[in-house]
C-alpha cells in the first residue's frame, strides 16, 4: 500500500524533477487575500503572480497546500463526518504554470504522472472538459487514447473557473477516477453523478482569458496554468478505498479515537470518530498557524471546529478531554511533512485541552436544557428561536451544536426567530449605550459594528498583511471613498496594526492599494472596544469600501513598544518582589520611545532597592528567556497566578502573557495582558530606570526605557561626564573627587565670607553710617544695613549686637536681589520700656510691606522695596525719638 506520505512526496519529487520550484505551503490564514477567511485552494498563495502583481524568480511551480473550508462561501463543516470526502481540513497537490507552459504539457504531465508514474488504470479514468474546449477534447484523445465517450463535455460552470467578476479564467478540465460498478453512482454529467464511485481527483485549469464584470473581453497576453488535487482523494485512490477516511492518516486518527474511548468506529459511533479526526486536523494545523479560539472571525470558526469535535467526544462516552490527548498521534502522521505542527504541539495540547475543559460544562447544561425543551416536539418538529437564542444569550450554548444536535434526532431549530432575538437583543444594546452618556456623532461607530461586527487583529503573528475597507469616516459621518489629501478614519476586516488600549499606543504604518493608493496610518484606536480605526492621510490615490488594501506596520516603533511593553511587565513583578506584594499596577504608559509604570507604594524606594529592582530586570534580559501567550478565561487565569491590569475590560477569555523564570524554573511573570511582546526577553537589549517619584497619595511612578533609547541615554551621561572632566581639567574618573574638593573648597569660602559680613554687620555699615553705636532717646541704638547679608543670619546677628551693646537696640536690614529683610532686638532691661515689634513694623512699612512680627525683645519682617532700606532704618529711629 502506498502511504499518504509516499503520494505527497512522489507528486512534489515528479514535478520537481520535471523543473517546477518546490514551494512549502503557505500557512492557513491568507497572506494576500483580505476577502478570504482561510487558504482554500492550492493557487491561493500565487493569486497575485496570475493576476500579474508580482513577479517570482520561478515560471513553474509546485506544492502540498493547507487547506481549510469552515466558514463563508467554502463551508464544508457540516458534511463533515457523514460523506466519504468532505473535510474542513485537507492537502491541496498542485503544479503551477505562470506564463510558460499550457494545455498539453499540462495534460501531458497529468497523464503520465497518474498512469506511468502511479499506475492507474487508464480504463479507469474519465475527463471532463468545457463545451466549447475543442483544444482539450483533442488534446485528450491524442495523449491520453480516451475514447471519445470518457471525454465529456460540460456546459456549466463547474468546468470553468474565475478568480471573480474582473481578471483571469479559463476552462477546467477535471479527472475522474471510477471506483467500480459495485458502488452506486453515474460518470460526470449524468443524473447519478453525486454517487461515490466516479470520484474527481484533479482540477486543470486552463487560464487563457480575461473578464470584465463577469463577460470575457479578451485572451490573456500570457496563459497559465493551475491545477489542483486533493490528496485525500487520491489516496484513497491509491489505497485502494472508496472513502477518505479508510486512508491511513485517518485511520491511525481514529484507531487512536478508538482506544481512547473505547468505542468503535462502528454504527452511530462512526460519524462521530470520523468528525473527531478531521477537526483534529484542523484545529491543530489552525493553532499552529497562529489562529486561536475567540468570539470572532477566524477564532469563533476555530472555536466552532473544536467545539463539535468535543460534542462527538462526549456523545462517545469520552470521561476526561480527549483531544488534546490525540494530538501525538496526528504528529506522528503528518510532522515530518509539516514541523510547524511539531513546533507547536505543546500549543496545540494545552488550547484543546483548555477549550475542552471549558467546554465540557457548557455542553452539560446546554444538552440538559435542551433536552428539556425538546421533550414535547414530535418527529420533525421545530425548536422555537427566543429557545435557542436563550441557550445561546444566556448559558453560552452555541446555534450551530444546537442545530446538530437536533439534526441527529430529525428536529430543526426556528432560524428566523433566532434571528429576530438577536436583534432585539441588539436594539436593546444600542439603546442602554445611548443612555451612557456617549456623544451623538459617536453612534456611527455603533453603526458599523451592527453592520460589520468586530474588525479581527491578526498583528500578533505579522507586521503587514492586507484587509478589506468595509466603512471610511470623515468628520464623524460615514462616506463612500476618499481622495489624495483627505484625513479619515478606515475600518477594515482585518488588520495588523495593534489599536490602542492597556496602556500600550496604537500603531503607526503605511497603506497602500490600487488606484495608486498610498496613506500614512497616523494612529489607530479602538472604538466600542471591538472596531479598529485607522486614521489615514492620503498622499495619493483614492480609495472606496469594498477596496483592497495593503497595510504595513512601522516595523521599528512596533519592536520599540514591543520592548517597552514586554519590560514593563519584568519591572511589575520585579517590584513586587523587592518591595511586596502590595504593589499593584495603577496606571502604565507604553510608547515606543519610553515606558512609565504608576504602581501602589506608600513611601518612596530607597535608591539601593530601585537598584536592585533595575538589576533584576536586566539579568532576565540576558537570560533571553521565552515569551509565551495563552488563551484562558480570567477566573483561570487569576488561580494560575496571573495578575490583571489596573483599568482593564476583560471578556470571557484573556490572553495570558508568561515570560521568563526564576531560579527554581517557576514562570518569573505572568500577567492578562492583549498588548504585543518580545517573542523572547532578549530581544529587549537593556533597561533603565530614568525617574522615580509621586504620582498622588499612595502611588508612585517609575520612568524607564529600553533598548536603542536606553543606549542613547547612556551615551548622553557619558558625554556630558566627559565634558565636564574637561571643563575640570580631569580625567572622567577623576571627576567625583574634583567635584567634592571644590564642594568642600566653596563651603570653606561660604563660610568665610559670612563670618566678614557678621563683622561687618558688627562694626561698620554702608551709606555712611557711623561705625560705632549712636545715642538715641536716651539708649544706645546700633543700626545697619548690610547688602548680601542672608537674612536667616539676621536673628544671630542682632542677638551678638545686644551682646555688644549691653542696653541698647540692634536694628539690621538685609538687602537681596532687591528686596530687604529687617531684625531688631531690645535688651532685656529695656523690653517694658520699648518693643521691638514696633519698631519693625514702622520698617516694614517703609520696605512696602504689612506686617511683621514677634516678641518684645525680638521681631521680624520684610519688603519688596530694598532700595528704601535706609529709609526703613530712618523709621526706626523716628520710633525711638518719641
Amino acid at each position: 500500500m502506498t502511504s499518504t506520505n509516499d503520494i505527497r512526496r512522489s507528486f512534489l519529487d515528479y514535478f520537481e524533477g520535471a523543473g517546477h520550484s518546490r514551494q512549502p505551503s503557505a500557512p492557513l490564514v491568507p497572506q494576500n487575500d483580505p476577502t478570504l477567511m482561510f487558504v482554500n485552494a492550492g493557487m491561493v498563495p500565487f493569486k497575485n503572480v496570475f493576476t500579474g502583481l508580482e513577479t517570482r524568480p520561478y515560471r513553474t511551480a509546485v506544492s502540498s497546500q493547507k487547506c481549510v473550508r469552515a466558514g463563508g462561501k467554502h463551508n464544508d463543516l457540516d458534511n463533515v463526518g457523514y460523506t466519504a470526502r468532505h473535510h474542513t481540513f485537507f492537502e491541496m497537490l498542485g503544479n503551477f504554470s505562470f506564463g510558460d507552459y499550457f494545455k498539453e504539457q499540462a495534460i501531458t504531465h497529468a497523464w503520465t504522472l497518474c498512469t506511468r508514474e502511479w499506475g492507474l488504470s487508464p480504463d479507469r479514468l474519465t475527463v471532463t472538459v468545457y463545451h466549447t474546449d475543442d483544444e482539450a477534447f483533442d488534446l485528450w484523445k491524442k495523449i491520453a487514447g480516451l475514447p471519445d465517450h470518457r471525454i465529456i463535455r460540460i456546459a456549466t460552470k463547474d468546468n470553468f473557473w474565475a478568480m471573480g467578476d474582473d481578471g483571469p479564467c479559463g476552462p477546467c478540465s477535471e479527472i475522474f477516477y471510477d471506483h467500480g460498478d459495485h458502488i452506486p453512482g453515474g460518470p460526470p454529467g449524468s443524473p447519478d453523478e453525486d454517487g461515490d464511485r466516479f470520484v474527481e481527483i484533479w482540477n486543470l485549469v486552463f487560464m487563457q482569458y480575461e473578464q470584465a464584470a463577469g463577460e470575457i473581453v479578451s485572451e490573456l497576453p500570457s496563459k497559465s496554468i493551475d491545477t489542483g488535487m486533493g490528496l485525500e482523494r487520491i489516496a484513497a485512490v491509491m489505497q485502494g478505498v472508496p472513502d477518505n477516511y479508510d486512508t491511513d492518516t485517518f485511520k491511525a486518527l481514529i484507531a487512536a479515537s478508538e482506544e481512547l474511548t473505547r468505542t468503535r468506529a462502528e454504527g452511530t459511533s462512526k460519524a462521530s470518530h470520523r468528525v473527531i479526526a478531521d477537526h483534529l486536523r484542523a484545529s491543530s494545523f489552525l493553532i499552529a498557524d497562529g489562529v486561536l479560539p475567540a468570539n470572532e472571525g477566524r477564532g469563533y470558526v476555530l472555536r466552532r471546529i473544536m467545539r463539535r469535535a468535543m460534542r462527538h467526544a462526549h456523545l462517545l462516552g469520552a470521561a476526561e478531554p480527549l483531544m488534546h490527548r490525540l494530538v501525538p498521534a496526528l504528529s506522528a502522521e503528518m510532522g515530518a511533512a509539516y514541523p510547524e505542527l511539531v513546533r507547536a504541539q505543546p500549543l496545540i495540547e494545552a488550547t484543546l485541552r483548555q477549550e475542552e475543559t471549558r467546554f465540557r460544562q457548557t455542553l452539560s447544561n446546554g444538552l440538559r436544557l435542551l433536552d428539556e425543551a425538546t421533550a414535547s416536539l414530535g418527529a420533525g418538529g421545530t425548536l422555537s428561536g427566543d429557545t435557542a437564542f436563550k441557550l445561546y444569550d444566556t448559558y453560552g450554548f452555541p446555534y450551530d451544536l444546537t442545530e446538530d444536535a437536533l439534526r441527529a434526532q430529525g428536529l430543526q431549530v426556528d432560524r428566523a426567530g433566532f434571528d429576530s432575538a438577536m436583534a432585539e437583543q441588539k436594539a436593546r444594546a444600542r439603546a442602554a449605550w445611548k443612555g451612557s452618556g456617549q456623544t451623538a456623532s459617536e453612534e456611527v461607530w455603533f453603526d458599523i459594528a451592527e453592520e460589520h461586527g468586530a474588525t479581527e487583529f491578526v498583528g500578533y503573528a505579522s507586521e503587514e498583511g492586507e484587509g478589506q475597507v468595509l466603512a471610511i469616516v470623515k468628520d464623524g459621518s460615514r462616506v463612500d471613498k476618499a481622495a489624495a489629501g483627505e484625513s479619515v478614519q478606515l475600518i477594515l476586516n482585518q488588520t495588523p496594526f495593534y489599536a490602542e488600549s492597556g496602556g500600550q499606543v496604537g500603531d503607526t504604518g503605511t497603506l497602500t492599494g490600487a488606484n495608486g493608493l498610498a496613506a500614512e496610518v497616523t494612529e489607530t484606536r479602538k472604538q466600542l472596544g471591538k472596531i479598529w480605526s485607522h486614521h489615514v492621510t492620503l498622499s495619493g490615490g483614492s480609495v472606496a469600501i469594498g477596496d483592497a488594501v495593503h497595510l504595513t506596520v512601522d516595523h521599528g516603533r512596533r519592536s520599540s513598544i514591543r520592548a517597552n511593553h514586554s519590560a514593563t511587565h519584568l519591572l511589575h513583578e520585579a517590584l513586587r518582589q523587592r518591595l511586596g506584594s502590595h504593589v499593584a499596577q495603577k496606571g502604565s504608559l507604553v510608547a515606543p520611545d519610553r515606558l512609565r509604570f504608576d504602581f501602589s507604594q506608600p513611601t518612596a524606594i530607597p535608591s539601593d532597592a530601585l537598584a536592585l529592582v533595575e538589576a533584576d530586570v536586566n539579568a532576565h534580559i540576558r537570560a533571553n528567556g521565552r515569551v509565551d501567550t495563552r488563551l484562558m478565561t480570567p477566573d483561570e487565569a487569576i488561580a494560575e497566578g496571573a495578575m490583571a491590569l489596573f483599568g482593564e475590560k476583560y471578556g470571557d477569555e484573556v490572553r495570558v502573557v508568561s515570560m521568563g523564570s526564576d531560579a527554581e524554573g517557576k514562570t518569573y511573570s505572568l500577567e492578562l495582558c492583549g498588548g504585543t511582546h518580545v517573542g523572547a526577553l532578549g530581544e529587549i537589549g537593556l533597561f533603565k530606570v530614568i525617574g522615580e517619584g509621586a504620582v498622588s497619595s499612595g502611588v508612585r511612578r517609575v520612568e524607564a526605557l529600553t533598548g536603542e533609547a536606553a543606549r542613547h541615554w547612556f551615551e548622553g551621561r557619558d558625554a556630558r561626564l566627559r565634558e565636564a572632566a574637561a571643563t575640570l581639567k580631569a580625567s572622567p574618573d577623576e571627576v567625583p573627587a574634583r567635584v567634592a574638593a571644590l564642594v568642600e573648597q566653596t563651603r570653606k569660602l561660604e563660610r568665610e565670607l559670612a563670618d566678614a559680613k557678621r563683622q561687618l554687620a558688627l562694626g561698620g555699615g554702608s551709606g555712611g553710617e557711623a561705625a560705632g553705636p549712636e545715642e538715641i532717646g536716651g539708649h544706645k541704638f546700633l543700626g545697619r544695613v548690610i547688602e548680601g547679608l542672608d537674612p536667616k543670619a539676621l536673628r544671630s546677628e542682632v542677638d551678638a549686637a545686644k551682646q555688644q551693646l549691653g542696653s541698647g537696640i540692634a536694628a539690621l536690614i538685609a538687602v537681596n536681589d532687591g528686596r530687604a529683610s529687617v531684625a531688631a532686638g531690645i535688651t532685656p532691661d529695656l523690653v517694658g520700656t520699648l518693643s521691638a515689634v514696633d519698631l519693625v513694623k514702622a520698617a516694614v512699612t517703609a520696605l512696602g510691606g504689612q506686617g511683621g512680627g514677634g516678641r518684645p525683645d525680638m521681631a521680624q519682617g520684610g519688603g519688596p522695596d530694598g532700595d528704601k532700606a535706609s529709609e526703613a532704618l530712618e523709621a526706626i529711629r523716628a520710633m525711638l525719638s518719641k
